[in-house]
C-alpha cells in the first residue's frame, strides 16, 4: 500500500440528476502505483471547456445516458466536458506517463481509464461501464501523432470542436435529405455556438433558394446579427411574423416547449422536419407534445458519424470537416473571446452562470480544477 504522500487527490464536480442548480464537489484518494499495476491508466485534467451544449448533457443525462459516461454517487452526475489531460500513472504498454490526451473527461482534476485498442493515434476507454456507449465519446487522441494539433489552438479545440463538428453533421444531415423540401431552416438559440458553426456550414452549402434564419432574444439580437452569418435573425416574441406558408425545418438548440410550440402553431404542416439538438432552456424542456408538422426528432451525432464512415470510407469526414473547421476557427477570431478559471470556486461559479445562460454568446470558457 502506497504511502498517504504518494497518493494523488481527485476532485470532482458533480450535480443533482433531479435539480441541477445543487453541486458538489467530491474527493478521492487514488494510488498511482496500483494504477499501473491493475493495467490501467490515470490522467491529470489539465483544463476543459464548459458550453451551454454541456448542460445540454446534464438536462438530458437520464434520457441519452450521459451520466453513464462518468459514475457518480447516488443521485448525483458529474457532467461530461471536452478536454486535454496527462497522463501520470500508466500500466499500459506503448502509453507513457507524461503523453497529452484529448477527449471527454468529467469535470474533475483526474479521471481513471482502462486503455485498449491502442494505437499511434489514441486509444478507447475499455472500462465496463463505458461499454456500449457511443464510439465517439470513449476514443481519446494522443496529441503528439495528431496532425492537426496547435497548441495554441488547444482552448478553439476543446470549446469549438465538438460543437461544430456537431454544426457540420447537421448541415450534412439535412443536405443528405434534401432538406426534406424545406426553403427555410429555422435556427433556435441562434447565439450558441453549435448555432453559429451550423449557419456557417449551411452557407457553406449554398444551397440556391435557402435562407437560413436565426430566432434569437432581443438581448443577444445584435451579437447575432453581426456575425453576419444568418440570412435574417428573428427575435421568439416575432416568429409570427415569418411567412407561414413557406415549407420550414428548424434545428431546435433550446428544447424550449413554449417556442417549440409557437412554431409548430404558426407554420402548422409546413415544417416538413423538426430537428431537436440542445438543452440550453432546460427549465422549459420539451416533452411529447402533439403538435401539428413533423414530429420533432432528436439528432444524434453519432448516427451521422457511422453512416458517413459507411459512405465516405477512412478518413472521408475528418477531410470534409478539416475546411469546415478552418472556416469557422477563422470566424470565431472575429466574435469569441476565451475566458479561463481555475479552482473549486471558480468553477461552481461558471457552471452557475452558464447554467442560468449567464455567459455571453462571445464569451469561450476554459476551466481547470487542478
Amino acid at each position: 500500500m502506497a504511502d498517504a504522500a504518494d497518493l494523488v487527490e481527485a476532485v470532482s464536480f458533480e450535480v443533482r440528476r433531479d435539480d441541477l442548480r445543487a453541486t458538489r464537489f467530491v474527493r478521492e484518494a487514488i494510488d498511482p502505483q496500483a494504477v499501473a499495476a491493475a493495467g490501467k491508466a490515470l490522467l491529470a485534467i489539465d483544463h476543459f471547456a464548459l458550453t451551454a451544449n454541456n448542460i445540454t448533457y446534464a438536462a438530458f443525462g437520464e434520457q441519452m445516458a450521459y451520466w453513464n459516461f462518468f459514475p457518480a454517487g447516488e443521485g448525483h452526475g458529474r457532467i461530461p466536458v471536452w478536454g486535454f489531460a496527462d497522463v501520470v500513472a500508466s500500466g499500459v504498454e506503448d502509453l507513457p506517463v507524461g503523453e497529452r490526451i484529448y477527449g471527454y473527461f468529467p469535470m474533475a482534476s483526474h479521471v481513471l481509464v482502462e486503455p485498449v485498442r491502442v494505437s499511434a493515434r489514441r486509444f478507447v476507454d475499455g472500462a465496463e461501464y463505458r461499454k456500449g456507449l457511443p464510439a465517439v465519446y470513449n476514443s481519446y487522441e494522443r496529441v503528439a501523432t495528431d496532425p492537426g494539433y496547435r497548441s495554441e489552438r488547444e482552448a478553439d479545440q476543446m470549446i469549438l470542436k465538438p460543437l461544430v463538428l456537431t454544426s457540420f453533421l447537421i448541415a450534412d444531415f439535412l443536405d443528405d435529405n434534401a432538406f426534406f423540401g424545406a426553403r427555410q431552416v429555422l435556427v433556435v438559440s441562434a447565439s450558441s455556438k453549435t448555432s453559429l458553426g451550423l449557419a456557417l456550414c449551411l452557407r457553406r452549402l449554398a444551397k440556391p433558394g435557402l435562407s437560413v434564419i436565426g430566432l434569437t432574444s432581443k438581448g443577444n439580437r445584435a451579437f447575432v446579427e453581426a456575425t453576419g452569418l444568418y440570412d435574417r435573425v428573428v427575435t421568439y416574441d416575432a416568429i409570427a411574423s415569418l411567412d407561414a406558408e413557406v415549407p420550414t425545418a428548424y434545428v431546435d438548440m433550446a428544447g424550449s416547449a413554449e417556442l417549440i410550440t409557437a412554431m409548430h402553431g404558426h407554420f402548422g404542416d409546413r415544417i416538413v422536419h423538426a430537428c431537436r439538438v440542445g438543452g440550453t432552456h432546460w427549465q422549459d424542456l420539451a416533452g411529447r407534445l402533439d403538435l401539428p408538422g413533423a414530429r420533432p426528432k432528436f439528432f444524434f451525432a453519432p448516427d451521422q458519424i457511422a453512416k458517413r464512415h459507411g459512405d465516405w470510407g477512412p478518413g472521408g469526414l475528418e477531410e470534409r470537416f478539416a475546411g469546415a473547421w478552418e472556416d469557422i476557427l477563422a470566424s470565431a477570431r472575429c466574435w469569441m473571446t476565451v475566458r479561463r478559471a481555475k479552482g473549486e470556486a471558480a468553477v461552481a461559479d461558471a457552471y452557475r452562470q452558464t447554467l442560468e445562460g449567464l455567459v455571453a454568446p462571445d464569451t469561450g470558457l476554459v476551466l481547470s480544477l487542478r
